[in-house]
C-alpha cells in the first residue's frame, strides 16, 4: 500500500494553487476523492485550510511534479524518505496496566488463582500485568494486603478482555490435556466402576400380597399341599372328648 501525505487536504490545497496537475492526479496522490479535490478548488471544501508544501515536507520532488504536469496520465509518486524509521517489534512481557487500575490487580489475581488454577503464572502475568512474586504471595496469602483482597473478575475490572481470558484458559486446558495424555491418562482421572467397588445387592423379598397385586394370573403353588386322613382326625377328637369327661 502506497503512503499518503501527512496532511492530505492541506497538500491538495497547495497543489491546486501552485501546480497544473489534474484533479485525478492530486486525488490519487492525496488519497482523496476526485470530487472532493474539485470541491477544494471551488472553495466548497477545506475552507480556511492553509496549503502545505509537499516539496518542503520531503513528500514530493520538483522533477516529479514537472513530469506529471507534462503527462496527465502519469501518477505522482511519493519521494523516498531521507531517514528510515526501523520497525519495532512488540515488546514481550507483562501487559501494561494503567495507574488507576493497578490497585485492582491483587483482586484480579486472586480471582484467577481461585477460578482457573490451570493458568500458569506466565498467562496471569500477561492478562493482568503483574509479576511472579506477587502471584506467589497471593497464592500463599503472604501478600501485605491479604486481609483486604477480594476475588474480582479481571474482565469486570477492565484489566483484560473476555476474548484474551478465554484464549488463555483454552490454551492452558489444551496444554493440561496434552500432558495428561503423555502420562497415559488421557481425558483426566477416572473413577473405578461401581461394579468393582459395590457388592451386588440381594434380591428383595417379595410378599404374597405384592405378588397378588402385581399380577392378574392365579398363584401357582409349586410345593405339594399336605394330605390329612379323616379317620385319624376324628379319632383324635374322640380321645380328647373322653379325657374332658373323665376330668369332670
Amino acid at each position: 500500500m502506497s503512503r499518503a501525505p501527512l496532511m492530505p487536504k492541506a497538500t491538495a490545497v497547495w497543489l491546486i494553487d501552485n501546480t497544473g496537475l489534474t484533479f485525478r492526479q492530486i486525488a490519487d496522490f492525496c488519497k482523496l476523492h476526485e470530487l472532493e479535490v474539485k470541491g477544494i478548488a471551488d472553495g466548497d471544501v477545506a475552507m480556511g485550510i492553509k496549503g502545505l508544501d509537499p516539496i518542503a515536507a520531503g513528500e514530493l520532488t520538483r522533477d516529479e511534479i514537472e513530469k506529471s504536469e507534462a503527462d496527465p496520465s502519469h501518477q505522482l509518486m511519493m519521494a523516498k524518505p531521507k531517514t528510515e524509521i526501523p520497525v519495532t517489534k512488540p515488546r514481550k512481557g507483562p501487559r501494561y496496566t494503567p495507574v488507576s487500575r493497578r490497585q485492582d490487580r491483587p483482586d484480579a489475581i486472586s480471582w484467577l488463582v481461585r477460578n482457573h488454577p490451570e493458568l500458569p503464572d506466565s498467562a496471569i502475568m500477561k492478562l493482568v500485568g503483574t509479576t511472579k512474586p506477587t502471584i506467589a504471595a497471593i497464592r500463599d496469602r503472604s501478600h501485605w494486603n491479604s486481609a483486604n483482597i477480594t476475588p474480582v473478575d479481571p474482565v469486570g475490572l477492565g484489566l483484560c478482555t473476555q476474548i484474551l481470558l478465554d484464549q488463555a484458559v483454552m490454551k492452558a486446558a489444551k496444554k493440561a490435556g496434552k500432558v495428561s495424555a503423555e502420562l497415559g491418562n488421557e481425558g483426566g482421572p477416572t473413577l473405578i466402576p461401581a461394579s468393582e467397588t459395590v457388592a451386588a445387592p440381594e434380591a428383595p423379598a417379595i410378599s404374597l400380597g405384592a405378588l397378588l397385586e402385581g399380577s392378574d394370573k392365579p398363584l401357582q403353588v409349586t410345593e405339594e399341599e399336605p394330605k390329612y386322613d379323616a379317620d385319624s382326625v376324628f379319632g383324635k377328637l374322640s380321645e380328647l372328648k373322653k379325657d374332658d369327661e373323665q376330668e369332670d
